[in-house]
């Protein structure tokens, strides 16, 4: 073992790598490679520029188990999540929560286990990672230790208009356990599909979940996406999501980090044919103790490609949020449009919001802005509900919901735009409850 992987976690990380690359032989040597640089690379730490305001520390001095064969969870978890659906508790699938009623034609879904058992030269170039970046440890675990994820592809010309909803448990189960999922979803040319991603906690579990997901978008496909976060309140989240989009394709998405101790999402997009179009907005709420990280990494390689990203964050208490916001527009990306507005809000003065938008541009005729602010309430808006009657901390809970609603718009779905943004205030009802 590398002298880089000498912490707690890494050694249990790398003593399960190596006992699953010999229960599945045909996998290993794409395995081995990603453990191997992942050995090499060791944990990221603060002095890299990427994880420089999330330090990992105590994460690193932690021990996790692997997956239990199997987990009990209560149907209510999910009473408001309608089918079609697909369910992994603790890192598992779970028949007895799904139900594909309803699923279209011309979606097929598969789960990457299936992949694994069935197909394992083709789910061995799935597992490929990039094992020169010094920053991407836990991209490579994944590599090393994937075995479960959802596989969803839509054939050409297709259109889902029923949204398909995924969703992820972190379920209490006696032990702290390590999850490593890896999710893939393809679209043909002229495809469309709409996807509900939902992570939840049951019970007061610290369970560390490492996930990927890779998104393929063909010629004119249409993706939108919604990813709503509300792990449990002790739970490490770390996430990245690549996507490649051919030209005309169209990627709509929507972020709701609400939970988790620790959340970090690093969304990587390329806009690689002519005319593709991106619309990613989020919400980082951080109350409490919470520590949520997202990073923007989106390239314009085309010509004629557009992307627009609508971000807000929330820190309340002793809540941290971290928002990193880059657009590279390449050269011979002529005829671009770039736009970014990160405006987040602090309630407390114990709160901290660190935000970073980054422009970068190569290209000629094309047209870019970016912001970001850090601020307190209007108090000429509170003064004006005061006014008229309404106490404090409805003035207050009224203006902060009008704040964060914004990001939703994106979706161009009435009904899921509805049902997230009761979710949302229910969340900032739990918030606001807090800090009372």
């Amino acid at each position: 073992m590398s002298t880089a992987a000498t912490s707690p976690l890494v050694e249990a990380l790398h003593a399960q790598a190596t006992a699953l690359a010999e229960a599945t032989p045909a996998l290993a040597p794409a395995r081995a490679l990603a453990r191997e640089a992942a050995l090499a690379h060791g944990v990221p730490t603060t002095r890299n520029e990427r994880w420089k305001y999330t330090a990992l520390r105590a994460l690193a001095a932690r021990r996790f188990e692997a997956p239990a064969a199997r987990v009990d969870v209560d149907l209510k978890v999910i009473a408001n999540i309608p089918a079609p659906r697909l369910v992994i508790a603790n890192g598992r699938y779970a028949p007895a929560l799904s139900d594909l009623h309803g699923l279209a034609e011309g979606l097929r879904v598969r789960l990457l286990s299936e992949v694994l058992r069935d197909a394992p030269t083709e789910a061995a170039g799935w597992l490929a990672t990039d094992t020169a970046a010094t920053d991407a440890a836990f991209q490579q675990w994944n590599g090393a230790l994937a075995d479960e994820g959802f596989v969803l592809e839509v054939e050409p010309g297709v259109r889902v208009a029923t949204p398909l909803h995924l969703v992820v448990i972190g379920a209490e189960d006696g032990a702290d356990r390590a999850f490593h999922l890896r999710h893939r979803i393809t679209l043909g040319a002229g495809a469309a599909l709409v996807v509900a991603k939902h992570h939840l906690g049951t019970g007061a579990h610290r369970h560390l979940l490492n996930t990927v997901l890779h998104v393929e978008l063909g010629e004119g496909a249409t993706l939108t996406q919604a990813r709503v976060q509300r792990e449990a309140d002790g739970a490490t989240l770390i996430q990245r999501t690549q996507a490649t989009l051919g030209a005309n394709a169209h990627y709509r998405r929507l972020d709701l980090e609400l939970g988790g101790a620790l959340s970090r999402h690093e969304l990587d997009v390329a806009l690689a044919g002519d005319g593709a179009q991106l619309d990613a907005n989020g919400v980082l709420l951080a109350d409490g103790r919470r520590h949520l990280d997202t990073r923007l990494g989106i390239e314009h390689r085309a010509r004629d490609t557009r992307c627009e990203l609508t971000w807000r964050g929330l820190g309340a208490q002793r809540g941290r949020a971290v928002f990193h916001g880059g657009i590279l527009i390449a050269e011979g990306a002529d005829g671009s449009n770039a736009t970014l507005s990160n405006k987040n809000l602090l309630l407390d003065d114990g709160a901290e919001i660190d935000t970073q938008p980054v422009l970068v541009i190569h290209a000629d005729d094309v047209q870019a802005a970016h912001g970001a602010t850090v601020g307190r309430l209007d108090d000429t808006a509170l003064f004006y509900l005061r006014a008229r009657g309404v106490p404090l901390a409805e003035a207050t809970a009224m203006l902060t919901a009008a704040f964060l609603r914004e990001p939703l718009a994106v979706l161009a779905n009435e009904p899921l735009e509805a049902a997230l943004a009761a979710t949302l205030d229910a969340r900032l009802a739990s918030a606001a409850s807090a800090r009372e």
